[in-house]
């Protein structure tokens, strides 16, 4: 009898040690999503254990969760919590997704450069897309030293980003992502572009900044080799480029529908009223498609340019300053008329 029931005991503790291994196999290897569609969690350099716990939570299944939980409270997790955007993977179980937390195996994220016009705008932006202070960003972007670092200063810095698409780490610093953007514009401009550029006999930066007003100048893409045609033919003349939306810039002012006379009196290197030439660098960052109107412009001899009185974005164009006072005599009446001020 004494014997039956050792087995008996044996039995019953084998089954209960399987019953817990099979329990232990499920926690951890059932899926830890809710979701049947990749989730991402962002961990952040002042997260702690606790606080990734309820990161992962809200899109986590209980029991794997409790199995994601024990795993990361007997290791040393919360003393190497590794920052980044992680993958939470449908179907993955707990023990998958804890590696990929432990050993910082990050998902990377789209990240797309606006064509925005002040670097402050720049720095704000990144810091809503990245885990990067927009503070931060900014001062770099204003220091003098860092952008002398990648052959720029502060008014030329622009034209070292080119507004595509990227996929970076959202946990990238500040000094990467800048190191990121000088490769790509490196690999923007090499070969045909940069070869373009150099028969022109203006560098990368010179382009951008005019790139920069003709995409202020229009949104029509077909009329911007137009554009670009003249304001090169005025360069060549020694003309003023005398461009509006480098009033706007110069004024801080990009709102403003008209330019009256007495703006064009500012004292700003940006106002191109004023002074001869390129200003000293981009008033926003260049689209692709201003930049290729540049180096692609087209062969004329315009000289003056006025929106035409049809608002429909583009321009007419005039060779002699008697007949662009026509073609701006009927662009103001057609202001007047709309009661635009």
């Amino acid at each position: 009898m004494k014997k039956f029931d050792s087995k008996v005991y044996l039995y019953v503790a084998a089954a209960c040690v399987l019953l817990a291994i099979g329990l232990a196999l499920f926690v951890m290897f059932s899926s830890l999503s809710r979701s049947e569609q990749v989730e991402y969690v962002f961990i952040d350099d002042d997260d702690t254990q606790d606080s990734v716990f309820a990161k992962v939570s809200p899109v986590a299944n209980k029991m794997a969760m409790a199995g994601l939980k024990t795993l990361m409270r007997h290791t040393d997790y919360g003393k190497n919590i590794r920052t980044g955007r992680y993958a939470i993977n449908p179907g993955e179980g707990a023990l998958k997704t804890f590696r990929r937390l432990r050993n910082g195996q990050q998902s990377s994220v789209k990240l797309t450069i606006p064509e925005v016009r002040t670097m402050d705008r720049l720095a704000s932006y990144l810091g809503q897309k990245l885990m990067m202070d927009s503070v931060t960003v900014a001062e770099a972007l204003l220091s003098e030293e860092i952008c002398q670092h990648y052959g720029y200063d502060t008014a030329t810095i622009a034209a070292m980003f080119v507004p595509n698409t990227y996929e970076v780490y959202w946990n990238t610093s500040v000094d990467g992502l800048l190191e990121r953007m000088q490769k790509e514009h490196d690999r923007f401009w090499r070969g045909d572009r940069e070869s373009k550029a150099a028969q022109m006999q203006l560098t990368p930066v010179e382009i951008c900044t005019l790139a920069s007003i003709i995409d202020e100048e229009t949104a029509n893409t077909a009329e911007k080799p137009m554009i670009a045609g003249m304001y090169l033919n005025r360069l060549k003349k020694g003309m003023p480029l005398q461009a509006d939306p480098t009033i706007k810039f110069a004024l801080k002012q990009f709102e403003l529908k008209r330019i009256w006379q007495n703006l064009l009196t500012i004292d700003s290197p940006y106002n191109t009223y004023r002074n001869e030439g390129l200003p000293p660098g981009p008033i926003k960052i260049a689209s692709i498609k201003g930049i290729d109107a540049v180096l692609n412009h087209a062969d004329h001899d315009y000289l003056y340019m006025c929106a035409k009185e049809d608002f429909s974005g583009t321009h007419n164009f005039a060779t002699t300053y008697k007949e662009h006072l026509l073609n701006a005599a009927k662009y103001s009446k057609a202001l007047n008329e709309r009661g635009i001020k």
